[in-house]
């Protein structure tokens, strides 16, 4: 029998190379591999004409091959082409790192293809089809199957069959979730559930599994949170901050006035230094809202009272951007700022190090680094996170926990309805900044289908031409990182040949190493690039207020706030902004939820309509990118779950809670500390 923590290799057909190649999708044990949840299922559909195929979808087509296959290299792949022919038309045909197919395409002869249709330079194209015979084909008809997140050397089919032998090898111990909630909410074994989630038999079956997974997410989240908040429910303060009027001096030299609520936010934190306990707070405020100047102001506080302050972030580029901004707004002032990141040279490493052990520094600014094992603080009296949801609640405690008593302040621009985020931050005080800064345009949207494409590109040249920069995100749902990679580079490729060739275009995408990745972003925060063709890594890291428009492809593959999120990069400045939300499928319901961001720029409204117009039915394809980490949960798809966790563990005594954290960690640990 294999055990949750047994290694990888003990599942047949996994040795040494290819456990090396799953180590790259995190999985080290067979734990891991089961918890490796598919991120779509695919359901065979009929054949269609070659003349109704749509871009965006899967299309199962037949024909006969009219052109002799052409091998290219594009980098470091294999494109292989085709052109096939039914009674409706042609289309063209590509597979990638396939060379081997060239045996069995043969000019004249019949094929069954299917695979995803994408918009290319010369049009519409297949991409990556899978080959049918007629019985596979017919076999296949009408059952789902798993598809996974893949890595290079991993195939869908090597993952579908470690996981079913890891199922059936599997320890079937006592289901950590109490007895008494799983049957009070009909929950499925555990068991049963992982075999639900990895091979459903039909939809019902899949909706409960995934239902019971989603509630053992949410339910070690949040009996975790628990668990801590009653360990730092106000903690006594030993260290002393004195009422001073520095902040209040320094507000008046900004070159811009403060709203109300970021006045009120600013009023709340600042009394819960002076309360003698400590502070453990969350400010939720709308991307764009100035949610900086808040955190700015209260590491300004903590310095005047005589302490170090850390404003921890999750990328470089927004660190230096941070620091860069401290640095001009306490000019004139005694405070000491440093910038530590991952790319900080060791030389400069072990300067700042020393100056933060001996309290030689008042601000620290960085990223992860400051999580180091090395880094020291001789006197840390404030702990702030900016976009809270990238860091796990374990990882800003420990930076906390670097001094005896300290504040824990973190910053979060993910819209949550206020019903859930009382939920998820039930261990803190909450802040709202609610109003945008005077003065600031409203973004200007449009939802448009495929046939807009060419407008599109011709403003954003103008726009360009008129000094601007611009964003365009594609949202590649691909099987592993080089697909990705050759999707946003052809499409980089297409767009220098559709705008002038005096705009410089340059792309961005998740396989990129960091320090290319900041590379590209510091370019186009300097001006070097007018427009950045780019995956979502671009929605948290980068301010450019130079940035007016920005363009998203296949707009309906994403949850509303998230949407909302990326349309944050625009907007940051005195010039007009506007988004463009392109759409491939042209369903009323798509373009209902889509119409909710043409209409608002209000972040909390549009994560209200999410929750209203999203449900339990909607499985895969728009879930939040990563929402506080969940491997399946989804906080506005699965709000109804959510509150059923809440509500059972509201009954739990807090001997059992204590108990089921103590006995459970592993669960605990994976959600509260990733």
């Amino acid at each position: 029998m294999l055990k949750r923590e047994s290694g990888i290799k003990n599942i047949k057909g996994i040795g040494d190379k290819a456990a090396q190649k799953y180590e790259k999708l995190k999985i080290y044990t067979v734990g891991d591999l089961i918890e490796h949840y598919p991120r779509d299922y695919d359901k065979y559909e009929r054949i269609c004409n070659i003349s109704d195929v749509q871009e965006g979808k899967k299309a199962t087509i037949e024909g006969t091959l009219v052109r002799r296959p052409v091998i290219k290299n594009v980098r470091n792949l294999k494109i292989i082409s085709i052109k096939l022919r039914d009674r409706s038309g042609t289309i063209n045909v590509t597979w990638f790192n396939m060379p081997f197919l060239l045996n069995s395409l043969k000019i004249g002869s019949y094929y069954i293809l299917r695979g995803t249709v994408r918009r290319k330079m010369n049009g519409l194209c297949i991409e990556q089809p899978e080959m049918l015979s007629k019985q596979s084909y017919y076999d296949k008809m009408d059952k789902l199957f798993p598809i996974y997140s893949l890595t290079d050397g991993i195939s869908n089919n090597s993952i579908s069959k470690s996981v079913k032998y890891a199922l059936s090898e599997f320890e079937d111990t006592e289901d950590a979730l109490p007895a008494g909630i799983r049957k009070k909410y009909g929950l499925l074994s555990y068991k049963k559930a992982l075999e639900g989630i990895h091979f459903p038999e039909n939809m019902e079956v899949l909706k409960q599994a995934r239902r019971r997974l989603v509630f053992d997410e949410f339910f070690w989240f949040i009996l975790g949170i628990k668990a801590m908040s009653k360990n730092l429910a106000k903690q006594k303060l030993k260290r002393v901050y004195n009422e001073n009027d520095v902040c209040d001096k320094f507000i008046k030299t900004l070159p811009y006035e403060l709203t109300d609520a970021q006045i009120r936010t600013w009023n709340e934190i600042k009394r819960d230094m002076l309360s003698g306990y400590v502070m453990n707070r969350i400010v939720q405020g709308d991307v764009g809202s100035g949610k900086t100047i808040v955190a700015l102001l209260a590491l300004l506080f903590n310095y005047s009272c005589g302490y170090e302050g850390a404003l921890m972030v999750p990328t470089e580029v927004l660190a230096r951007q941070h620091y860069e901004e401290a640095v001009k707004l306490f000019d004139g002032l005694d405070v000491r700022i440093d910038l530590l990141t991952g790319s900080t040279s060791a030389k400069e490493k072990k300067i700042i190090y020393e100056k933060i052990a001996a309290g030689k520094t008042d601000i620290v600014i960085g990223t992860h680094a400051l999580l180091e094992d090395k880094v020291s603080f001789g006197c840390l009296g404030l702990v702030i996170t900016d976009e809270q949801h990238r860091f796990g609640v374990k990882q800003r405690k420990n930076l906390a926990m670097q001094g005896e008593d300290v504040h824990v302040l973190v910053m979060s621009a993910t819209p949550i309805p206020r019903s859930l985020a009382l939920v998820l931050y039930g261990d803190m005080d909450m802040s709202v900044i609610d109003t945008m800064p005077k003065g600031r345009l409203p973004i200007q949207n449009c939802v448009v289908d495929t046939s807009y494409r060419q407008t599109a590109y011709r403003f954003i040249e103008n726009q360009v031409k008129a000094g601007s920069q611009a964003y365009i995100i594609c949202p590649m749902v691909h099987e592993n990182d080089e697909m990705e990679l050759e999707n946003v580079i052809e499409y980089t490729e297409m767009l220098k040949g559709q705008l002038s060739p005096d705009i410089r275009v340059q792309s961005l995408y998740g396989s990129m190493k960091a320090s290319e990745k900041n590379q590209v972003m510091e370019a186009f925060s300097r001006g070097d690039i007018d427009v950045i063709v780019s995956t979502t890594v671009i929605e948290v890291g980068i301010n450019v207020p130079n940035a007016t428009v920005m363009m998203v492809e296949n707009a309906e593959r994403f949850g509303l706030a998230g949407l909302h999120q990326l349309r944050g990069r625009v907007g940051r400045g005195d010039k007009q902004s506007y988004c463009i939300f392109m759409s491939a499928n042209k369903s009323k319901k798509s373009m209902e939820r889509l119409k909710v961001l043409n209409e608002s720029n209000d972040g909390f409204f549009i994560a209200s309509e999410d929750l209203r117009l999203r449900g339990p039915g909607e499985l895969m394809g728009v879930r939040q990118s990563g929402e506080l980490g969940f491997g399946l949960a989804d906080i506005y798809a699965d709000a109804s779950v959510l509150n059923e966790v809440n509500e059972a563990i509201k009954e739990l005594p807090d001997e059992t809670v204590r108990k089921l954290v103590e006995d459970n960690k592993r669960f605990v640990n994976c959600q509260i500390a990733l």
